[in-house]
């Protein structure tokens, strides 16, 4: 007979309740149930036979995979609540049939592609330190940046006792008062070009993620989605080796 039983948390990933790892969270914090009673971590359950609920609410496995690309605007934090009230992404992605959540995060003043899907095993291979999925920016800063900060950015510097990872990084275009850089991360740190910028003494002016991999943000307007096409979605399963 064949084994139906997966994770607990691959579940509540797959079905679009939460990326693995917060909802890993979920359920240290107790929030989440099987059959009634409190989960824990590395449980199995069958999908079909076992009752999962968090927050008290059943879980509905869903079939159907949807994959969103969404031009996140400035002030919205990549969360789909927030106990601060503040504007959060899930508020722009209403109209989307499926729940989906965020893969990876753009903190709140930034801006540009975040991928969005109820595919939990394709958002943790994205996000998977391993991975090094590139993920590519441009960086508005004060005054004029020399080749010699250019260079420093792109060798990598020192963030919480640890080098970042070689970057790709080249000026984009040159203003009276300022200078657009073109960034490519390996590595996802937590605000890991703002803290760059800072080792280096750049004040970060504004900040635009334009691609992931193979996706580019193109010509999507600022508050808006679409699904991704199926050229892009195997690109990005390509890269992962999905």
């Amino acid at each position: 007979m064949a084994d139906n039983t997966v994770r607990l948390q691959k579940m509540l990933a797959d079905c679009g309740i939460a990326s693995r790892r917060k909802a890993e969270e979920l359920i240290e914090q107790g929030r989440v149930r099987v059959n009634g009673r409190v989960a824990v971590i590395g449980e199995k359950v069958n999908p079909r036979i076992d009752r999962v609920t968090v927050n008290g609410r059943k879980v509905v496995v869903k079939k159907d995979k949807v994959y969103i690309m969404l031009h996140k605007p400035r002030g919205y934090v990549t969360t789909m609540s927030d106990e601060m009230d503040r504007k959060c992404v899930a508020e722009l992605v209403t109209a989307v049939e499926a729940r989906v959540f965020p893969v990876g995060r753009l903190d709140k003043d930034s801006e540009g592609l975040l991928l969005m899907t109820n595919d939990g095993e394709l958002a943790n291979a994205i996000t998977h330190p391993k991975k090094h999925v590139p993920k590519t920016y441009r960086v508005t800063v004060k005054g004029k940046v020399s080749e010699e900060t250019v260079a420093m950015l792109a060798a990598g510097v020192m963030l919480d006792g640890q080098m970042t990872l070689p970057a790709d990084v080249r000026t984009h275009s040159i203003g009276e008062d300022r200078t657009t850089l073109e960034v490519t991360l390996y590595e996802g740190r937590n605000r890991q070009i703002r803290r760059m910028c800072e080792q280096c003494s750049l004040d970060v002016l504004r900040l635009k993620r334009i691609a992931i991999g193979k996706i580019k943000l193109g010509g999507l307007k600022c508050g808006d989605w679409r699904p991704l096409n199926d050229d892009e979605l195997r690109s990005i399963k390509t890269l992962v080796q999905m």
